[in-house]
Formats: structure tokens, sequence, C-alpha cells
């Protein structure tokens, strides 16, 4: 059986589907032959402002505490690889670059910020509503005084999905439901990870 490591520790496969979206996503990369590259083309790149809310459960995992946060993140979504598949499953990669500030208003009243680098993959079939998938991680500096997390510098990894819905031609509007995982790898003690759900709405630009 196949071990993974993240942060040092073992993970099973199918333990956690974002080790899944991302062989998904790396899998429909290798099939370039069928798709448009447009690495360094920026026209039909776009921004984004999200907010929502977010709320670690406990006993998910190690999780001890129930932190509730209000989300709000800056996105720009770069286009990689455009016209994959057909039929139901057409659409495109991306990659999504977030810079996103939890503000904490329980236990702490607090904030916390980071930066997510996210594998993202949208369906086209509908140009008006498209489904979409996204995995990734990245940094968090947790200001919060949230008890058993040990470190103020932590690593998260998270994965979700998404609808787009088209507004008009320059804007569309997006929900997204993603689990969120926060936790400092092991180094430093204590190290109770933060394992959330979050729902956000938004709207790009």
């Amino acid at each position: 059986m196949i071990i993974c490591r993240l942060f040092g520790k073992k993970i099973m496969p199918g333990k956690h589907a974002a080790f899944l979206l991302l062989l998904l996503l790396v899998s429909n990369l290798s099939r370039t032959d069928f798709a448009e590259a447009a690495v360094f083309d920026t026209s039909k790149d776009s921004w984004a402002v999200l907010g929502g809310y977010g709320q670690s459960i406990p006993g998910w995992g190690r999780t001890s505490q129930r932190v509730e946060t209000i989300d709000l993140a800056l996105r720009y979504n770069h286009l990689i690889f455009d016209n994959l598949g057909s039929g139901w499953y057409r659409g495109f990669h991306s990659i999504l670059l977030e810079l996103p500030i939890h503000v904490v208003v329980s236990p702490d009243v607090s904030s916390m910020i980071g930066m997510n680098f996210l594998a993202c993959y949208t369906f086209t079939a509908n140009q008006d509503i498209r489904p979409y998938l996204f995995g990734g991680g990245g940094p968090v500096y947790s200001f919060a005084d949230v008890p058993g997390m040990g470190s103020e510098l932590n690593g998260n990894y998270q994965f979700g999905m998404g609808l787009s819905y088209r507004i008009n031609p320059a804007h569309d509007f997006l929900f997204e439901m993603r689990y969120h995982h926060i936790s400092n790898g092991g180094s430093e003690e204590p190290n109770d990870p933060l394992n959330s759900v979050k729902a956000l709405f938004g709207i790009t630009f």
C-alpha cells in the first residue's frame, strides 16, 4: 500500500480527497495535445473578491477547538490550459493565487493571514453555469490566541468545489464550499490542527 507524507506525517491514500483531486488535475494536464496552452497569455485571466464564514469542527481529526472566522480573500485566476476534454467534462485548468484574511471571532478576536496556491479545473460545457474543483495550500500566520496552536507560523491545505454563474460578460458570481486544514506540521508543540468547513461567496472582475 502506497503511503504519502505531508508535513512529515503519514497519510493513507483516499483519506484526503485533496490527494485524489491532485491526481485528477495532473492526469488532465498530461493531455496537452488536446489543449490550448496559455501559460504566458494573461488575456483570459481574472480577479475575484470572496467573503464568507468558516468554522472548525471539534472531534474532526485532532481538532479540539471550535474556531469561527469571517473570511475575506483577493484572488487572481491565471489560465494555464484551455479547451480540455469534450462533452460534460470539457473545461480549462487554471492556477489560483489567493491572499486570504481570516478574522477570528471566537474564541479569540484576532486574525490570521496567508497565501494560497491552488490548482483549479473549471467545467465549461455550460458557459453560464460552470462548476469547478480546486485544491492546494500555502503558509498561514496566526495572530490569534487559540488553545492548542503552538506556533504563529503555520501551513494550510484545502480543497473544495464551487459554482460560477455568469452575470454579464464582465462579471461572474461565485459560490464555493471548501475543507480547510491548518497546522504547524509538528514544528512546535502543541500542534492541535484546525479542520474547518468554509462557505464563500464572491464576484469576478
